[in-house]
């Protein structure tokens, strides 16, 4: 078994991302969910996303999920890899030389199937869920036809770079492809536990109240 840990950087303070709705690869419908995105933000209103927000980040949304402000853990064994994201512990479990399932069910992380191609671990993903966002700094949605093939490959530098497509003809014309780099962690980092219970603070925004008995329990 093998464990090592990556940090892609530290949080930094930016401008909220508009999205351009001009892209020839959306389809409408999703355009149309951007723009109405868009119109919040700039009407003042914080954009949600799933770290903030104490929910699963989805695929490849994972590879970003708190912004790289927070480790991600990855335990290999010959049968299974799983990966560990430090912020509120967030699990993929990717299964290792075997097919996919016939009908996999849907789920926030899909259902992932690995292999290893060369010095590049390769891991092909289905069968999500449409609840998550591709990106959720934009607010880019996605539906259950969703397919994502990862190529995460350890550089000469000790970067670990992660080579991403992104595959829904139910949302975009064409298939389109991204990257996130990691950096070894310099120092020996221990994954502690960080449970995060859905919707339990406002973080900042208006979405949801703190929920409040009508009355005692006892």
């Amino acid at each position: 078994m093998a464990i090592a840990a990556y940090n892609a950087g530290i949080a930094v303070t930016a401008p909220l991302r508009i999205a351009d709705l001009k892209n020839p690869n959306l389809k409408s419908w999703v355009a149309d969910a951007l723009e109405k995105s868009n119109a919040e933000v700039l009407a003042g209103k914080l954009r949600w996303t799933s770290r903030a927000n104490c929910m699963p980040a989805g695929v490849p949304q994972f590879l970003l999920y708190a912004g790289g402000a927070e480790s991600l853990y990855m335990i290999q064994t010959p049968k299974e890899i799983v990966m560990i994201h430090q912020a509120n512990n967030e699990t993929r479990h990717i299964y290792m030389d075997v097919p996919h399932s016939a009908h996999p069910q849907p789920s926030w992380y899909g259902e992932s199937v690995g292999h290893y191609d060369g010095g590049e671990l390769v891991v092909d993903t289905v069968g999500f869920n449409d609840r998550t966002f591709v990106d959720d700094r934009y607010s880019v949605p996605h539906t259950t036809q969703l397919h994502v093939v990862e190529r995460f490959k350890l550089l000469n530098d000790g970067i670990l770079q992660v080579i991403f497509t992104v595959e829904d003809s139910g949302a975009f014309n064409a298939p389109w492809s991204g990257m996130a780099r990691y950096q070894r962690q310099r120092a020996p980092a221990t994954l502690f536990e960080e449970p995060c219970a859905e919707n339990n603070l406002e973080n900042l925004s208006n979405f949801v109240k703190n929920p409040v008995a009508a009355k005692a329990d006892f």
